[in-house]
């Protein structure tokens, strides 16, 4: 089991221990995937509390449509519980492209085994044509910063 490393004595507004360039009013989220297609899963984890704010899943799918999902699902909420002042990170520049063009630009083969997904693609399709997007959505640099928090550690 890792060790828990608490904060540096200057971070003072999140338990949990990020680096210094990165915002604690933020959420991170995350998608894992076994077998890709497989079954998918995605979260948000609030950095500042370290909670998880939702989970989603599993549900056969790709990585990078958890991603996606993750994103919307993320700004949905926000929207709903009127939150202003927080960002979305994310590890993904696919789903981050995807969010801003409006479209999950995915492959996966449309089929009964998928068809539930589909749908949910389609109403976060739609959410982002009719709603705009009022918090910015970050990318995680996990070359600089490690694993986002939002990880199922899987790896």
């Amino acid at each position: 089991m890792d060790k828990l490393v608490m904060p540096p004595d200057y971070r003072n507004d999140t338990v949990l221990p990020l680096p210094a360039e990165v915002r604690a009013t933020a959420w991170a989220v995350d998608a894992a995937c076994s077998g890709n297609p497989g079954k998918m899963e995605y979260q948000a984890i609030d950095l500042q509390t370290g909670a998880q704010v939702f989970h989603f899943g599993p549900v056969f799918g790709t990585n990078n449509i958890g991603e996606f999902l993750a994103i919307v699902h993320a700004l949905a909420l926000m929207e709903r519980q009127g939150i202003t002042d927080r960002a979305i990170y994310s590890d993904s520049y696919n789903a981050i492209l995807w969010v801003n063009k409006k479209r999950c630009k995915t492959t996966l083969e449309r089929s009964e085994r998928t068809e539930r997904l589909y749908q949910i693609i389609q109403r976060a399709e739609q959410w982002l044509l009719t709603h705009t997007v009022r918090v910015p959505i970050l990318k995680w640099e996990t070359r600089q910063w490690g694993e986002i928090p939002a990880d199922f550690g899987r790896k």
